[in-house]
């Protein structure tokens, strides 16, 4: 199978978006789920999250009350105080950060709680995991700044031609 260049990775996600969007509406799921942790290996075996820092810097994951509870207890903080000081309710009734960057993200692109960070940033970029193709849109907006998923798409579509 052939190499994915990253170079110039954000100018050709963006050209390649049809063709993810067609490719992830009518892929066989069983064929890609069987796929996903190999490939999720393989694209972090070749990018270090520390040198992106993407996700962190421009978005803002969703804070659950689990995760709320837990990262209000790392920091030493009541739970209230912790919403008051870094989070805020969107349009959908999600807690996410009030301010971009993550206020957790230190300069050097490293988390301050990364230990206890919410399961969506745990979780990130889901690519070993049937969200890649359960929920296309995510995975449309997540390959336009996450090289990691233009990595597994590239790969992906790679395999089904």
């Amino acid at each position: 199978m052939s190499e994915v260049n990253l170079e110039n990775w954000e100018k050709r996600s963006a050209e390649h978006e049809k063709s993810y969007k067609k490719y992830l509406h009518r892929a066989d799921k069983n064929t890609v789920l069987k796929q996903l942790p190999d490939l999720h290996e393989e694209a972090f075996s070749k990018i270090d999250c520390l040198q992106c820092a993407n996700c962190c810097k421009n978005y803002s994951p969703r804070f659950k009350t689990p995760d709320i509870k837990r990262i209000s207890k790392y920091l030493g903080m009541k739970e209230g105080d912790f919403i008051e000081t870094y989070l805020y309710l969107d349009e959908e009734g999600d807690y996410v950060t009030q301010s971009k960057p993550c206020p957790f993200l230190g300069t050097d692109n490293y988390c301050s709680i990364y230990e206890a960070r919410p399961s969506d940033c745990h979780r990130f970029p889901y690519t070993d995991e049937d969200v890649l193709i359960k929920r296309p849109k995510i995975t449309l907006k997540n390959v336009s700044f996450c090289p990691a998923v233009f990595y597994v798409m590239e790969k992906l579509l790679a395999t089904s031609k």
